[in-house]
């Protein structure tokens, strides 16, 4: 029963040509980009209503700053890319070392956002100014989750192939599919920089 459960996790999903976990992992993210588009058209719909009280999210922005940490977060895809090279290759320090790289650049763009929100609220912005404030804390806090979990699965990879002397066939997979998701939660995040920060 074992070998036949197993079988099945690693398994080819018929017609598709596809691994199960990573059909199921393309699965989630066509949820997620679902549900983000969700989050991202109702802050567009709030964030032009007439009558909000001040501040609303646009008054506060600081374009260089959070350029300079959505560069940090696009830097990231790249380590990302360098890991799963360096996996491929059958170099496990160098798997390590990108994977901490990774993990740590996605560390300094959620410092980045902390001390943005923090700075919002100083300046009187709480999730309960107006509908637009809450759009935006939901929108970003959100996709802020997705990336602290995303460093969560990084760290535990890095600690895994310390502990057994680097990754295994069987845990490459792994990588590959935090690597989609990290590279999920990078294309998110591009998109919206782009629709909240930077248009009008």
């Amino acid at each position: 029963m074992a070998d036949l459960a197993h079988d099945l996790g690693h398994s080819e999903h018929e017609g598709l040509g596809v691994e199960n976990r990573k059909l199921a992992m393309w699965i989630f993210l066509a949820s997620e980009f679902m549900f983000f588009g969700a989050l991202i058209s109702t802050y567009l719909l709030f964030k032009g209503k007439e009558g909000l009280t001040s501040p609303v999210p646009r008054e506060l922005y600081d374009i260089p700053f959070t350029s300079v940490s959505s560069f940090v977060l696009l830097m990231s895809s790249l380590t990302m890319v360098l890991a799963h090279n360096a996996q491929g290759r059958k170099d496990q320090p160098a798997t390590r070392s990108w994977l901490l790289a990774t993990a740590l650049l996605g560390m300094v763009f959620i410092g980045g956002q902390v001390y943005e929100f923090s700075t919002f609220v100083h300046e009187g912005m709480t999730m309960r100014t107006n509908a637009a404030a809450s759009g935006f804390y939901l929108l970003t806090g959100f996709h802020g989750t997705h990336v602290l979990i995303g460093i969560i699965m990084l760290l535990s990879l890095f600690g895994i192939s310390r502990r057994h002397g680097g990754l295994s066939d069987a845990n490459g997979l792994n990588l590959e599919l935090v690597g989609l998701y990290w590279h999920f939660v990078d294309i998110i995040w591009i998109v919206i920089f782009t629709v909240v920060y930077l248009i009008p």
